[in-house]
């Protein structure tokens, strides 16, 4: 590992001589990618200065307790120092650990998030609209920005399905274990009885791509346009500016009717079928790995169930690390933070562990 470090620190050193010469900083798309690399690198950088230090200050504090005739009171203090920094130096090697593993290169990318009602029914679309708010308000809560893409709407306020876009720096590194089915446990406003019914609905979260990573060649796409559908009066479109995709060799179906613009919804739904068709690629690429090693944060399957939302108990369940919170009303009002960073860290530990 050290060796490592010292070849990034080396690096570092290289870049930061070559974006102070005048031909580099006159060079701006170079300089950029030079200064872009040297902020990727700080934390890694800053931190294993931070642990060159300790080792230092640890070798000068074990000098001067054997130095001969020291003063008494100065040697206990050395010692409860000395103690303190090997703590310190163990909690630095930890951070530089996790910092050196390999980075999901989708991390800092938008988005795409989608929410579809499973089994229960109209309780399901419900929950799916549940759902919908919680990722909204978490996003809220980051600065993020959302935008609708398509959503289904039941007529009770319910959602059969809704794709967003979740724009914000480190989303995807937020939210992709967010992947799977979450089930929910509560009595329907429509239960005369007042019987506890269970329902649960899928979440998809998947990276937004870019036209290079995924090249989609336009004779593979069926285009089909038409009106879209609301709940009568204005919201109802008069023109065919509703868009379907069909990639003809998957059999993928994209809908997008939230745009008045024909255009801005192909434009939608050509970015949905791209991050699907990436998300089955990796899909693909991942599972053989899947079968020999299952991640405790789960594998992203569509199928797993992932999270339970007991209502009468208030509680929030996440299965994949154990972990039970009695504050289901915070959660659905978008306060996942420590849901998420409980999978973060299981997810670290588990990428340590091999």
């Amino acid at each position: 590992m050290y060796d490592k470090l010292d070849a990034i620190l080396e690096k570092y050193d290289d870049l930061a001589r070559r974006v102070s010469d005048p031909d580099i900083i006159n060079d701006q798309p170079v300089w950029q990618k030079y200064i872009k690399e040297m902020s990727e690198m700080e934390p890694v950088v800053n931190k294993y200065k931070e642990y060159r230090k300790t080792v230092e200050d640890i070798e000068s504090t074990k000098l001067m307790l054997d130095e001969d005739g020291a003063d008494e009171e100065l040697r206990d203090l050395a010692k409860e120092e000395l103690l303190e920094l090997e703590d310190s130096l163990e909690d630095q090697a930890r951070e530089l650990q996790v910092l050196l593993l390999p980075k999901d290169p989708n991390d800092d990318k938008n988005v795409i998030l989608e929410i579809r009602a499973g089994t229960g029914g109209e309780e399901a679309a419900l929950f799916g609209f549940d759902l919908l708010r919680m990722y909204t308000r978490y996003a809220e809560r980051n600065s993020w920005k959302t935008e609708a893409m398509d959503i289904n709407e039941t007529g009770i306020g319910g959602i059969k399905e809704a794709i967003i876009m979740i724009k914000g720096r480190g989303a995807y590194s937020r939210l992709k274990f967010e992947s799977g089915a979450h089930r929910v446990q509560r009595v329907p406003e429509t239960e005369s009885s007042g019987r506890v019914h269970t329902s649960a609905a899928t979440v998809a979260v998947l990276p937004e791509i870019d036209d290079i990573e995924i090249d989609i060649n336009p004779n593979d796409v069926r285009v089909d346009v038409f009106r879209s559908s609301g709940n009568g009066g204005q919201s109802v479109n008069t023109t065919d500016s509703a868009v379907r995709l069909t990639h003809v060799p998957t059999g993928l179906v994209v809908s997008c009717q939230d745009e008045k613009s024909q255009i801005k919804n192909k434009e939608k739904a050509f970015k949905v079928l791209r991050a699907r068709l990436y998300d089955m690629k990796a899909q693909e690429q991942n599972k053989e790995i899947s079968e020999q090693r299952k991640s405790q944060v789960g594998t992203g399957d569509r199928s797993e169930r992932i999270r339970t939302y007991n209502f009468p108990q208030g509680r929030v369940s996440d299965h994949r690390i154990g972990l039970t919170l009695y504050k289901l009303d915070y959660f659905l009002d978008g306060e996942l933070d420590e849901v998420i960073d409980g999978l973060i860290a299981s997810d670290r530990a588990e990428k340590l562990s091999q």
